[in-house]
């Protein structure tokens, strides 16, 4: 999530590195979707970063806002505070650090955005062919969690749905290595993968 330099409407606005702006336009030099922006403040440019915070996201690839859903961003499992280009951070108290997770999502709102999923295995090193459970949750705009019936959780082509614990039990394939562990559910955004070494 370097520095770099984003289009809203006419202007070209400087952003600030650990900004989920910069996250997103980092994905889209990665080769992820396009994305368009607007600067709801009228403050950006192209000098300073400290303008940025009015940027507002409007469109991921072909989806644009529609009335009040559109595009919203989490760290982890919090909702940001903060506009995506702000200098102070998603939250107002500092910028992403290494490895932060961001997620940008469709929010269809009613009451609220629906909720994200996590998985977390019960192992991040099994032999081949063992066990390995896990755990899915959906947290909130706050990031507050609860246990996932009936989300599916992918392991290597193997798949199995959660209990009414939000726990899922898999075998591990037989060939050694790195394999990602997913989690679906119907209505709800799907799960960061998780790495799990097969040895």
């Amino acid at each position: 999530a370097a520095a770099t330099m984003i289009a809203a409407g006419r202007r070209r606005c400087r952003v600030a590195a650990g900004t989920p702006a910069a996250a997103l336009a980092a994905a889209r030099r990665a080769g992820g979707p396009s994305f368009a922006a607007v600067d709801l403040a009228g403050s950006c440019s192209s000098r300073r970063a400290d303008g940025s915070a009015g940027l507002f996201v409007r469109r991921i690839g072909a989806d644009r806002n529609r009335g009040e859903s559109g595009w919203v961003y989490k760290v982890g499992s919090r909702a940001g505070t903060a506009g995506a280009g702000d200098v102070t951070g998603p939250f107002g108290a500092g910028r992403l650090r290494s490895g932060a997770r961001v997620v940008w999502y469709w929010c269809r709102v009613a009451l609220a955005c629906q909720r994200t999923l996590a998985v977390t295995p019960g192992a991040r090193a099994v032999p081949r062919r063992g066990p390995l459970s896990g755990v899915v949750r959906a947290y909130d705009d706050a990031g507050r969690g609860r246990r996932v019936a009936r989300a599916v959780v992918r392991f290597d082509g193997v798949r199995a749905l959660t209990g009414a614990d939000g726990r899922a039990a898999l075998l591990a394939p037989a060939t050694p290595g790195r394999y990602r562990v997913t989690a679906v559910a119907r209505g709800l955004v799907p799960a960061f993968p998780e790495t799990v070494v097969v040895g």
